[in-house]
């Protein structure tokens, strides 16, 4: 049976209208990022941006197949755009050669006091950690963790223990001063601890336990621009500075990545591991992991590693960063 030239062309079209339909998701969402439209409801689904590069990959292959050019083109610029901005997560950088003592901050968001203390303290105590942030903290996990023995590991504190998820703590193994709380404005009403740790050999570092608003409605997303604008800037000419905890964004935000342009480094992404889940499915929701815990670190601290470690009863993984301060007289 022939094939008639009408039958063809229909044939094309469909082919053409196919490979168009395939490509125009991806090739939004690549737009989407770059251009920074983090609003509404947009702000949830950019956290997913990871998971677009890699599936930008089937329409590329589709358009492919079906020999459909700029289809392809349109795909192919859309993976490598993708790519271009996920890939750097998963590469170490280079880091600057400083002499001073070796730091090792754990930060860990304790669910409105339902994480397991033990596990907490058992990472402290064999890790050795300096400096312990917390969010969601409760008094029922300041007396559990201090009962399981925190108290003598890390005597100096600033704490604000609250019932339900406002919560916020700073331990440390060092003396510390300056500290205080933070209070945000978002309807949680999350607070923020902080403090001027001193470790001997370094000049002084502000730690701050952070912890933005959620975007998890729309009409949440003004108190989370709101709270991710609050945060501390890096100080690049003065006091050197770490902002850890639970961010309620990835680096696809762009309110994140303009307090990264202070004068910060994900440490993650520091080290090659910034594509390892923090949050999602760790209390049995279904949601593909994001990374949404970070340790921000003043670009004049080297970052040796970092690690993503299990927290039983948390829906968040606890984040373990070594770091190494510059020395005094540098």
């Amino acid at each position: 049976m022939q094939i008639t030239v009408a039958g063809r062309c229909r044939a094309s079209l469909v082919g053409t209208a196919v490979g168009w339909l395939a490509v125009a998701p991806g090739a939004a969402w690549a737009l989407a990022r770059l251009v920074g439209l983090d609003r509404g409801p947009l702000v949830q689904a950019l956290a997913f941006t990871p998971y677009a590069a890699v599936a930008s990959l089937v329409p590329l292959l589709l358009a492919l197949a079906l020999r459909r050019r700029w289809p392809a083109v349109v795909a192919a610029v859309t993976t490598a755009t993708l790519l271009a901005v996920v890939a750097p997560r998963a590469l170490p950088t280079a880091q600057p050669a400083v002499a001073g003592p070796t730091v090792r901050l754990l930060t860990a968001n304790l669910l409105a006091g339902a994480a397991d203390a033990a596990t907490v303290v058992e990472v402290v105590r064999t890790e050795g950690v300096d400096v312990l942030v917390v969010q969601e903290f409760t008094p029922t996990a300041e007396a559990e963790l201090d009962r399981l023995g925190l108290d003598q590991l890390m005597p100096y504190r600033q704490l604000n223990p609250v019932v339900g998820t406002p919560g916020s703590g700073l331990y440390a193994r060092h003396p510390i001063s300056a500290g205080g709380i933070r209070s945000l404005r978002g309807a949680w009403g999350f607070t923020q601890a902080y403090a001027t740790v001193r470790v001997p050999g370094a000049p002084e570092v502000r730690v701050e336990s952070a912890h933005p608003a959620a975007p998890y409605a729309v009409n949440q997303v003004g108190y989370w621009r709101d709270d991710l604008a609050a945060q501390p800037p890096a100080t690049p000419d003065g006091p050197l500075s770490i902002l850890a905890g639970d961010f309620n964004a990835t680096l696809d935000h762009g309110p994140l990545r303009a307090l990264l342009r202070t004068g910060y480094v994900d440490a993650a992404a520091a080290v090659g591991a910034g594509l390892a889940g923090t949050w999602g499915p760790y209390d049995g929701d279904l949601i593909p992991p994001v990374v949404i815990d970070h340790v921000l670190v003043d670009r004049r601290i080297a970052v040796r590693d970092l690690t993503v470690r299990p927290l039983p009863g948390s829906d968040h993984r606890m984040l373990l960063a070594e770091l190494r301060l510059p020395a005094t007289d540098s």
